[in-house]
């Protein structure tokens, strides 16, 4: 498999989930040649609870991938609703930018469409591939990467930047040394699982002091269903019998949720994640760059994840397009202030220190860092489709 490859590409970005996968369309775009390559398989599941914010749908609908989300059976979503014990408060979706609707669709289909789009765009991806080792110039440049497949044939492959989009434990980052010059404070930690009938209407996050539970409406008439907890009350909230410490929180905080959740019928495993600290690491050097969780992490809890990687994946994309180490310092520039306020808000909350209505205000701040980012993202947009006519 492994000799079907070129001895060299302009890129080769190591993961190819949802930032890896977009990140490879991009620069296949731009007209460089990529590979891409994952140790997973095509079409694998992964740890996500999959919401979408509006940011992270105007990246799919101005790729153009936004209708193939559409099409594999995304429900739509129209409004979010915010339990604080028994107050509640519904923001319907607005119309704007293109966008009317917001998605969750399952990572196994999402990442799939991107992977799908990158070989469209003149893309080469590889799935079963590990990488043993960066390769590096003379001068210590990374100048490509140590490949092998599941059979033991390896091969090196030359690049002129080795991107490492392969998640918070990047292989990538720690080849390199890339260190974490900003660290969070608090995490979270959340089981969740898929359930098929459930009727609900929207996202719907629901709080009460200690703990957050909520569904989510994703594809194939699925909910993904959570509960979370500071990282630290993880393994007394679910020791013994994790699916009963799930039911337990969710009838702790909704009583009615527990019951809807008792009455349809889980699909496959309830998954776990003790949580991690948020951070930010230096994200490029001479020759090698990185994205998505790779390079910026947060705490899940304000499912903006997925978003992260779609604008990131962007960003990087331009950036090493336009080829200068200029470029690339300023993407990480770009990330930061975008990610700054968002990642703030999120540790607060993360920290679950806060009473129902400091926790409602930590959202109408979480809802104007994302308002600005959004117009961010459509004025890049606006400014493409300039620079095109």
């Amino acid at each position: 498999m492994l000799t079907s490859l070129d001895s060299r590409y302009d890129v080769v970005i190591v993961g190819a989930r949802c930032a890896g996968a977009a990140t490879a369309m991009l620069l296949a775009r731009h007209g460089l040649r990529v590979l891409a390559v994952d140790r997973g398989q095509y079409g694998a599941d992964t740890l996500s609870t999959h919401a979408l914010m509006r940011g992270g749908v105007l990246q799919l609908h101005k790729w153009g991938v936004l209708d193939s989300v559409k099409a594999a059976g995304a429900v739509p979503i129209r409004q979010t609703t915010f339990y604080y014990g028994d107050d509640l408060l519904t923001i319907p979706i607005k119309p704007r930018d293109g966008i009317d609707a917001l998605y969750a669709p399952r990572r196994a289909l999402l990442d799939r469409l991107l992977v799908d789009c990158a070989i469209a765009s003149g893309a080469h991806v590889r799935h079963g591939i590990r990488v043993d080792r960066l390769l590096q110039s003379g001068d210590g440049r990374v100048a490509g990467v140590a490949i092998r497949d599941k059979t033991g044939e390896a091969r090196n492959i030359a690049a002129g930047i080795v991107i490492g989009a392969d998640g918070l434990r990047s292989t990538v980052a720690r080849f390199v040394g890339a260190r974490a010059y900003v660290t969070g404070r608090y995490s979270s930690a959340v089981v969740y699982g898929h359930w098929e009938g459930v009727q609900l209407e929207g996202y719907r996050w629901y709080y009460k002091p200690g703990i957050s539970v909520g569904a989510i409406p994703t594809s194939s008439n699925e909910t993904c269903i959570f509960a979370a907890v500071p990282s630290s009350r993880f393994f007394d909230a679910f020791r013994g019998n994790i699916a009963a410490g799930h039911l337990r929180l969710l009838q702790e905080v909704s009583p009615g949720l527990a019951e809807t959740v008792v009455g349809a019928r889980r699909v496959g495993n309830l998954n776990g994640f003790a949580g991690h600290t948020g951070f930010f690491r230096q994200s490029w050097g001479p020759g090698w760059a990185l994205v998505g969780d790779a390079g910026y992490f947060k705490d899940p809890l304000t499912a903006h994840g997925i978003t992260d990687a779609l604008r990131d994946a962007e960003l990087l994309a331009d950036a090493v397009a336009t080829g200068s180490t200029a470029a690339l310092e300023h993407y990480q520039q770009i990330r930061d202030g975008l990610a700054a306020g968002v990642f703030d808000v999120t540790d607060r909350i993360a920290s679950f220190d806060w009473d129902l209505g400091s926790v409602r205000t930590l959202h109408e701040a979480l809802a104007s860092e994302m308002a600005h980012e959004v117009r961010m993202l459509a004025a890049r947009e606006d400014a493409a489709l300039s620079a095109r006519t």
